[in-house]
């Protein structure tokens, strides 16, 4: 698709290209190609000689997503305690989602802030559970047809710390915190921030909102969004740490679409799969002109150096390592924390050079023989979307 579209694409939209998404659009075209360099590798057996190409490691990438992943994923698992764990999800209204669209980086933040406060806040009231929780959160930017649709996904553990320290107040079974009471919290916290950022100069309008930028008609279009409930939802708790994982290694390095979605390209549109919720997720098929497409792909592409994955509470880097250990010592039977393994380990181009690979036609062992040069000779170790 990029490969075949992408520089037309270029051309027509010249003056709306912001740098982060041309080099989005770069890293997916070279990836894996000759352009980013690569090894040779011929069995010791049978002579059978494959050619790998390296990958761009560009986080939009559908790609190189799955390592990320799996590294991740390995630090996280000596996270998990032996308790229930609740999926809450936090949405912005589309009339804020437009604001967003053209204020990313400081409107995902609030997003982030607004959410994590108000589970913080509802859950340390003793009317409702009275303890400190942890909480891990995912940006996701997409709806099934690739439009703008911020939302944060949040893994919650059921229950907390007591106000002293000591003790471990657990959740009702089933039930974490009433959906009610957090959306309408939210719904204040986040329009009491997002004021704020106009006030302090930090919120840019262009095109159709370009009238927000006096405060008199900023005020006065959050009346509406104001007056109506957000969608603040909760879904049905996992099963245990197990399901858990497997949930974050489909969520937390997911990109707007996958290549497994797509149907179809042609030589003016493209095909893919998408699920319609509102009909009971029915799956259909949806056929975009190419450069729209690339379009909608691309309002996805996150600020540079913008973190995605976040960890707030006891899950938090700065508490993480004192408060785990309490909390398992307070927590009936609670097995010991799962160590990374050895896919946690990140592979530098050397340590490529001395890796076991079976030969795909006969069993034996590939040898790298060469070297293919790139942009660069050296891998830099991936960074991981993490906080």
């Amino acid at each position: 698709m990029f490969r075949r579209h992408g520089e037309s694409f270029r051309a027509r939209n010249a003056d709306h290209l912001d740098r982060s998404a041309l080099r989005v659009m770069g890293a997916i075209e070279t990836c894996r190609t000759a352009a980013l360099g690569g090894h040779v590798e011929r069995c010791n057996d049978c002579g059978h000689t494959v050619i790998s190409y390296n990958s761009c490691r560009n986080r939009h990438c559908p790609k190189c997503q799955a390592g990320a992943a799996r590294e991740w994923l390995d630090a996280r698992a000596a996270d998990l305690l032996p308790v229930e764990y609740f999926h809450i999800v936090f949405t912005l209204p589309a009339t804020i989602a437009a604001i967003a669209f053209q204020n990313k980086a400081a409107v995902y933040a609030l997003l982030f802030e607004a959410a994590s406060q108000t589970l913080k806040t509802i859950a340390a009231d003793p009317k409702h559970l009275g303890a400190e929780i942890g909480a891990t959160m995912v940006l996701h930017t997409w709806g099934q047809t690739l439009t703008h649709h911020p939302h944060v996904h949040c893994i919650v553990p059921g229950g907390g710390l007591s106000p002293s320290g000591k003790a471990w107040i657990a959740s009702r079974s089933g039930f974490f915190l009433p959906v009610r009471v957090l959306s309408r919290f939210y719904r204040h916290l986040f329009l009491k921030k997002l004021m704020a950022a106009h006030c302090a100069g930090r919120l840019r309008f262009f095109n159709g909102l370009a009238r927000l930028a006096d405060p008199a008609a900023f005020a006065a279009h959050l009346d509406q969004p104001r007056r109506t409930e957000w969608v603040v939802y909760a879904k049905k708790p996992f099963a245990g740490p197990e399901q858990v994982l497997a949930y974050l290694s489909r969520y937390t390095h997911r990109i707007t679409i996958s290549n497994r979605r797509l149907v179809a390209l042609g030589d003016t549109h493209v095909a893919f799969r998408w699920r319609d919720y509102a009909r009971g997720s029915v799956q259909k098929v949806m056929r975009l002109e190419a450069h729209e497409f690339i379009r909608r792909f691309l309002q996805h592409v996150l600020p540079d150096g913008f973190q995605r994955i976040r960890h707030y509470g006891f899950l938090a880097n700065g508490h993480r390592k004192s408060k785990l250990p309490a909390i398992r010592a307070l927590l009936p039977a609670a097995p010991p924390p799962a160590t990374a393994g050895p896919s946690g380990e990140k592979l530098q181009a050397d340590e490529l050079a001395e890796a076991i690979v079976p030969c795909p036609c006969c069993g034996g062992t590939m040898t790298i023989i060469e070297i293919l040069p790139g942009p660069r000779r050296r891998l830099r170790p991936r960074r991981l979307d993490t906080s």
